[in-house]
């Protein structure tokens, strides 16, 4: 609410020198009055005039806007040496997704926040059978950030499992499983969705892991459900304190009860974001209790 507040009071400050003149303001004055925006106001403002332009450029300033290990993330991420670029250009590139890990991963700032979002391929994860056409296929769609997904049209036992190792900025992360049952398609121009193989994930629950290196934990169970509709299942949470160390993640989705067979599943990616935006995702998570 106070950060609210001083980003609308400093807006309302800057605008209201427009009866004499915008260009008669320090640009040093403006850089740090631009400190308590976020970075959209910031480029609408930068949009006034020359001052403006060049103040909202600083390095300083586009320095408190970025995560605490953006250096980690140029050199992973972009592939380039942090100081051949500005602040304020390692925010832009960084803003946009980006491929890493021979293109499994992808990984972007929240604009206003600057927080570190990823999602991760079902590519680049072990999933039993997946080499087997009888009973798993690669299926292309627009509908995911990697344009195709793992799709099971039937087995007895569903097992997908991954592995990541990152430097994170400090900060409590969710991570989600993105799934959908049914196979989306278009035809005429309109989303449908083949629901014809979809069974099995209503008998027993599939059961969700999630562990760290540093001896973090959650084990969560729910059955699928909301045919025909993408949900994220949130799997659980994980701390991270020192974003100067690498965390190793391991993950899981399973159904292994042989008592029946399910199929029907599209698995897509896992998603990796701050907590804090559980509520803004929270249309499309389900909370596993």
């Amino acid at each position: 609410m106070g950060a609210g507040i001083s980003a609308g009071f400093a807006t309302e400050t800057l605008l209201s020198s427009s009866s004499s003149s915008l260009n008669d303001v320090p640009e040093s004055c403006v850089s740090s009055i631009f400190m308590h925006l976020d970075p959209p106001e910031i480029c609408k403002l930068a949009l006034l005039n020359k001052t403006f332009r060049g103040a909202s450029s600083a390095d300083f300033l586009w320095e408190t806007k970025l995560p605490s290990n953006y250096k980690y993330l140029v050199k992973k991420v972009l592939n380039e040496s942090p100081q051949k670029l500005t602040k304020k250009e390692i925010y832009a590139r960084l803003s946009q997704p980006n491929r890493f890990d021979n293109a499994t991963k992808e990984i972007w700032l929240d604009k206003r926040s600057g927080k570190v979002c990823m999602s991760i391929s079902a590519k680049s994860m072990k999933i039993t059978g997946i080499d087997d056409r009888r009973y798993w296929n690669q299926i292309a769609t627009e509908e995911s950030r990697f344009h195709s997904v793992a799709y099971l049209q039937q087995t007895w036992w569903c097992e997908a499992i991954g592995e990541l190792e990152f430097e994170f900025p400090q900060g409590t992360y969710s991570l989600f499983f993105r799934l959908q049952l049914g196979k989306a398609s278009k035809r005429f121009g309109r989303r449908i969705c083949n629901l014809e193989q979809v069974h099995g994930w209503d008998v027993k629950p599939v059961r969700f892991q999630l562990s760290t290196s540093n001896g973090q934990k959650a084990v969560s169970e729910c059955c699928l459900y909301d045919p025909g509709n993408w949900v994220l299942y949130h799997v659980g949470d994980f701390a991270v304190e020192n974003d100067q160390t690498s965390t190793k993640i391991k993950f899981s989705m399973m159904q292994i009860d042989c008592t029946h067979t399910k199929g029907g599943l599209c698995i897509d990616s896992v998603l990796i974001y701050p907590s804090e935006f559980k509520e803004r995702l929270k249309k499309r998570v389900h909370t596993i209790s």
